[in-house]
């Protein structure tokens, strides 16, 4: 599997999302992507999984030094006491003394972001956390965060794939060293709806959200995290590391739509003030 090395990170380019993937059904996946070989797993506070994730992670046979695992800290909770209650009960819950990476999930309107910051470098500073980022955050608090509060942030999680365009934050965070992780990878199963892509597929005897998923693997500094709970999806997702696009094949997803944003809950961000 390949990774990517970030503020001392080596994160595996392929993760497993656990959005959505609850008690014993969410701890059998979460072993079954293990014994396949995944070592990326990515979970939240807000996912209510964290538990499940964790009994996985003390089950699964695999050290926990050869895992990588993302949580992340809900906007609610970013004031200092608040976000150290949090991680106290995100390690609990996961049966882990460290994450290797701590994002803040969504940013909050009015949030004081160094503060919350501050925080996260301390929970660093502490050994709780590996390293520090963040989720869903437009090229202008990036550079805030980066910039202004330089504050070591290696990771900026957004929903990404063939339908969305995220080169304003791609080239801010590959300018600053920082790598992205796309969520919602495969555009929330609306990838056989584009002809174009199904063609696609046929030439490599893949899926669309196969050859979606290898067209974002291939770019650099990216890291992708498809929540797939079945056997089967997680093997088609390893499976899609095996496909080898070309630059036609590239110039066919270039022309593709790429303003369909599918997460966009009422208290995200102004996107259109990314840049």
């Amino acid at each position: 599997m390949e990774t990517i090395s970030t503020g001392g990170l080596r994160m595996p380019k392929l993760g497993l999302g656990t959005w959505r993937m609850r008690g014993a059904e969410g701890r059998e996946a979460v072993e079954r992507a293990l014994a396949l070989g995944y070592r990326h797993i990515d979970t939240a506070e807000m996912y209510g999984n964290e538990d499940a994730v964790g009994a996985a992670l003390a089950g699964g046979g695999v050290k926990r030094a050869d895992i990588h695992l993302t949580t992340k800290v809900w906007f609610e909770n970013l004031a200092p006491e608040a976000m150290r209650r949090a991680m106290a009960a995100s390690l609990a819950a996961l049966r882990t003394d460290y994450v290797d990476l701590y994002l803040i999930h969504w940013p909050a309107p009015g949030m004081d972001l160094p503060r919350a910051l501050e925080t996260m470098m301390q929970l660093q500073e502490e050994g709780r956390a590996r390293a520090i980022g963040v989720s869903n955050f437009t090229v202008a608090l990036m550079r805030q965060a980066v910039e202004e509060i330089g504050a070591p942030i290696v990771c900026n999680q957004v929903e990404y794939h063939v339908l969305l365009d995220q080169s304003a934050v791609l080239s801010y965070a590959r300018s600053k060293g920082v790598a992205v992780t796309a969520y919602a990878p495969l555009a929330q199963g609306r990838l056989a709806e584009h002809p174009p892509l199904q063609d696609l597929a046929r030439k490599h005897g893949a899926t669309p959200a196969q050859v979606a998923l290898k067209w974002l693997l291939d770019q650099d500094g990216v890291a992708a995290i498809p929540k797939a709970q079945r056997e089967a999806s997680q093997r088609a997702n390893l499976a899609a590391l095996q496909i080898e696009l070309d630059d036609a094949d590239r110039q066919v997803i270039a022309g593709l739509p790429k303003d369909q944003r599918f997460v966009n809950p009422g208290f995200a961000p102004q996107w259109d003030t990314a840049g």
